[in-house]
């Protein structure tokens, strides 16, 4: 019998489902092998989504918070072309203040595995390796979906993995700065569930909801789990647990509108365009709202790695 990576016997790995091209840490390799709770983090939060130092802060404060819960993090990245699902705190620490870092969606795993480029990993691909590492549950602030612009066909590939992929997804709903109504229309015709975390609205990421009814409601982590388990077990892909953004921090609708033309102008006008638009925006907001939307970023991001550690948990227990 050989040994795969991590010094674990290539039995086990198979029982765990790791793939061997897949670079994972020790403790989450075992947790995998043993059956126990494991929750997929993301790193383009860290590397393109916060400043420098409230990115660390908040990897940090995520990975505490799913331990709290009872489940392991595993932050997810392309490291120097090793595919890593479990980066290690110096891992992370240097991931949040490197320059030049790929953002890879699925599409770009591949360039980033053979160039040996550091990559951080975005909702579809931190899916993509997540589901080769076994990992069933993944926590994140808000999927990609449709664009605004109505004469564009810019379509987020977070749906499409949300399609194929049996991994739930843990967030606050869309991204505030999509087409959310035609981001919902096309998670239903993908087959993609939609769950509402003790909400019957879609959450809106900083927005508390985008008045926009969800399919199915879910009170606890214990229904949330059942109906993924169950969605998985009759031939589904992934699903959306969406969880709305905390009250204190949520931003009223009409508030962050303003905010939101403004900052699609100042795109437009810098020629912003591809998957630059998201980070501008984004960044954009933050300034306009003198960090308000930074907060909230921060306070679901938060909320929703305790929330997915549960739902790890009550599935480890299935």
């Amino acid at each position: 019998m050989t040994v795969g990576v991590g010094g674990v016997e290539d039995a086990h790995c198979e029982n765990a489902m790791i793939e061997p091209w897949l670079t994972v840490s020790p403790e989450v390799r075992a947790s995998l092998v043993a059956g126990r709770p494991v929750v997929a983090l993301e790193s383009t939060l860290v590397a393109h989504g916060l400043p420098w130092p409230t990115n660390l802060e908040v990897a940090r404060e995520a990975e505490a918070d799913v331990r709290a819960a009872g489940a392991v993090p595993a932050t997810v990245a392309v490291w120097h072309g090793a595919p890593t699902v479990g980066l290690t705190d110096a891992q992370v620490a240097e991931l949040a203040q490197a320059k030049g870092v790929l953002k890879a969606s699925r599409r770009d795993l591949g360039a980033a595995v053979g160039l040996k480029r550091l990559a951080a990993t975005t909702v579809s691909a931190t899916m993509a390796l997540a589901h080769a590492a076994g990992v069933r549950v993944f926590a994140t602030g808000g999927i990609g979906g449709a664009h605004r612009e109505e004469e564009m066909f810019d379509i987020s590939a977070d749906l499409t993995e949300l399609s194929r992929t049996p991994v739930l997804v843990v967030c606050a709903g869309a991204k505030s700065i999509l087409d959310l109504p035609r981001t919902l229309e096309i998670l239903e015709t993908l087959g993609v569930p939609v769950l509402g975390y003790r909400t019957d609205e879609f959450p809106a990421f900083y927005v508390a909801a985008a008045k926009l009814p969800v399919p199915a409601r879910v009170e606890s982590p214990a229904e949330a789990a059942a109906a993924f388990a169950a969605h998985v077990r009759m031939g589904g892909g992934g699903a959306v647990l969406a969880r709305p953004c905390p009250d204190a921090a949520a931003i009223p609708a009409a508030e962050f509108h303003e905010w939101l033309c403004e900052a699609e102008q100042d795109a437009q006008e810098a020629r912003v365009s591809g998957p630059r638009v998201t980070p501008f925006l984004l960044k954009r907001l933050a300034e306009l709202s003198g960090g308000r939307t930074l907060a909230a970023n921060r306070a679901l991001v938060v909320a929703n790695a305790t929330l997915a550690g549960e739902v790890a948990v009550e599935l480890a227990g299935a």
